[in-house]
Protein backbone atom coordinates (compact mmCIF):
# COMPACT_ATOMS: atom_id res chain seq x y z
CA UNK A 1 0.00 0.00 0.00
CA UNK A 2 1.29 3.24 -0.95
CA UNK A 3 1.07 6.49 0.96
CA UNK A 4 -0.93 9.05 0.02
CA UNK A 5 0.10 12.00 -2.65
CA UNK A 6 1.05 15.09 -0.76
CA UNK A 7 0.09 18.60 -1.57
CA UNK A 8 0.44 22.44 -0.39
CA UNK A 9 -2.62 23.65 1.31
CA UNK A 10 -3.73 27.09 0.45
CA UNK A 11 -2.03 28.91 2.70
CA UNK A 12 1.40 27.13 2.13
CA UNK A 13 1.28 27.67 -2.02
CA UNK A 14 0.36 31.27 -0.98
CA UNK A 15 3.85 31.63 0.85
CA UNK A 16 5.83 29.61 -1.47
CA UNK A 17 5.10 31.66 -4.53
CA UNK A 18 6.58 34.20 -2.98
CA UNK A 19 10.00 32.60 -3.17
CA UNK A 20 12.56 32.62 -5.84
CA UNK A 21 11.84 29.91 -8.24
CA UNK A 22 14.79 27.78 -7.57
CA UNK A 23 13.44 27.81 -3.85
CA UNK A 24 9.81 26.61 -5.53
CA UNK A 25 11.25 23.86 -7.51
CA UNK A 26 13.25 22.40 -4.25
CA UNK A 27 10.36 22.17 -1.70
CA UNK A 28 7.56 21.14 -4.75
CA UNK A 29 10.03 18.57 -5.15
CA UNK A 30 10.33 17.81 -1.50
CA UNK A 31 6.47 17.59 -1.10
CA UNK A 32 6.41 14.68 -3.13
CA UNK A 33 8.06 12.49 -0.66
CA UNK A 34 7.41 14.40 2.73
CA UNK A 35 4.21 15.92 4.04
CA UNK A 36 5.65 19.76 4.62
CA UNK A 37 3.89 23.12 5.33
CA UNK A 38 5.60 26.29 4.10
CA UNK A 39 5.60 28.85 7.05
CA UNK A 40 7.24 32.33 5.57
CA UNK A 41 8.40 32.61 2.17
CA UNK A 42 8.35 36.61 2.11
CA UNK A 43 7.89 38.67 4.63
CA UNK A 44 7.56 42.29 4.70
CA UNK A 45 8.92 45.26 7.36
CA UNK A 46 6.03 44.10 9.68
CA UNK A 47 6.35 40.47 9.46
CA UNK A 48 10.48 40.70 9.58
CA UNK A 49 9.99 43.05 13.10
CA UNK A 50 7.79 40.59 14.60
CA UNK A 51 10.05 37.83 13.57
CA UNK A 52 13.28 39.56 14.99
CA UNK A 53 11.56 40.96 18.06
CA UNK A 54 10.41 37.70 19.05
CA UNK A 55 14.17 35.95 18.34
CA UNK A 56 12.80 33.91 15.60
CA UNK A 57 15.34 35.73 13.23
CA UNK A 58 18.91 37.62 14.17
CA UNK A 59 18.22 40.22 11.21
CA UNK A 60 15.81 43.25 10.65
CA UNK A 61 14.05 44.34 7.90
CA UNK A 62 15.49 44.57 5.17
CA UNK A 63 18.43 42.54 5.72
CA UNK A 64 16.63 39.12 5.68
CA UNK A 65 16.82 36.80 2.64
CA UNK A 66 12.92 36.82 3.41
CA UNK A 67 12.47 40.47 2.39
CA UNK A 68 13.90 40.06 -0.96
CA UNK A 69 12.22 41.95 -3.92
CA UNK A 70 12.83 41.48 -7.61
CA UNK A 71 13.67 44.58 -9.88
CA UNK A 72 9.61 44.88 -9.90
CA UNK A 73 10.03 45.62 -6.34
CA UNK A 74 8.09 42.52 -6.35
CA UNK A 75 8.21 39.50 -3.22
CA UNK A 76 11.01 37.18 -4.49
CA UNK A 77 12.11 35.73 -1.03
CA UNK A 78 15.68 33.91 -1.00
CA UNK A 79 14.74 32.44 2.05
CA UNK A 80 11.81 29.67 2.81
CA UNK A 81 10.98 28.71 6.28
CA UNK A 82 9.37 24.99 6.59
CA UNK A 83 7.88 22.27 9.29
CA UNK A 84 7.21 18.77 8.96
CA UNK A 85 3.41 18.25 8.39
CA UNK A 86 1.30 16.20 10.65
CA UNK A 87 -2.20 14.33 9.78
CA UNK A 88 -2.88 14.62 13.69
CA UNK A 89 -2.81 17.38 15.67
CA UNK A 90 -0.92 19.47 16.38
CA UNK A 91 -0.10 19.45 12.99
CA UNK A 92 3.20 21.32 13.70
CA UNK A 93 5.65 19.82 16.55
CA UNK A 94 7.93 23.05 16.69
CA UNK A 95 10.18 20.91 19.23
CA UNK A 96 10.19 17.59 17.10
CA UNK A 97 13.93 18.68 16.50
CA UNK A 98 14.52 15.74 15.04
CA UNK A 99 11.73 15.22 12.38
CA UNK A 100 13.07 19.09 11.14
CA UNK A 101 17.25 17.57 10.72
CA UNK A 102 15.12 14.23 8.89
CA UNK A 103 13.30 17.32 6.86
CA UNK A 104 16.91 19.09 6.03
CA UNK A 105 18.59 15.77 4.60
CA UNK A 106 15.74 15.72 2.27
CA UNK A 107 15.18 18.65 1.57
CA UNK A 108 19.74 19.26 1.06
CA UNK A 109 20.16 15.74 -1.02
CA UNK A 110 16.85 17.32 -3.24
CA UNK A 111 18.25 20.29 -3.58
CA UNK A 112 21.84 19.26 -4.69
CA UNK A 113 20.58 16.60 -7.39
CA UNK A 114 18.69 20.02 -8.78
CA UNK A 115 22.14 21.60 -8.53
CA UNK A 116 20.73 24.40 -6.72
CA UNK A 117 23.14 25.74 -3.85
CA UNK A 118 20.93 25.87 -0.70
CA UNK A 119 22.38 26.88 2.97
CA UNK A 120 20.28 25.25 6.00
CA UNK A 121 19.85 27.14 9.29
CA UNK A 122 20.87 24.45 11.38
CA UNK A 123 24.26 24.68 9.70
CA UNK A 124 25.01 27.89 8.67
CA UNK A 125 28.62 27.42 7.72
CA UNK A 126 27.45 24.00 5.75
CA UNK A 127 30.74 22.11 7.61
CA UNK A 128 27.99 19.64 8.49
CA UNK A 129 28.48 19.84 11.82
CA UNK A 130 25.39 21.55 13.35
CA UNK A 131 26.58 21.91 17.12
CA UNK A 132 28.96 24.76 16.24
CA UNK A 133 25.88 27.04 15.22
CA UNK A 134 25.40 30.47 17.09
CA UNK A 135 21.45 30.60 15.85
CA UNK A 136 19.58 27.54 14.80
CA UNK A 137 16.68 27.59 12.90
CA UNK A 138 15.83 24.14 11.78
CA UNK A 139 13.40 24.90 9.16
CA UNK A 140 15.10 27.85 7.30
CA UNK A 141 16.71 27.43 4.16
CA UNK A 142 18.20 29.92 1.87
CA UNK A 143 19.94 30.42 -1.88
CA UNK A 144 23.68 30.15 -0.93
Amino acid sequence: MTSPPFYFGEKSELKLVTCHLDLQTVMRSVIQFYDISIIWGYRNEEQQSICYEAGNSTKKYPNSKHNHLDKNAEPLSLAVDVAPWFEESPHIRWNYEEEFIFLAGRVLQIADMLDISITWGGDWDRDGNQHDQHFNDLGHFELS
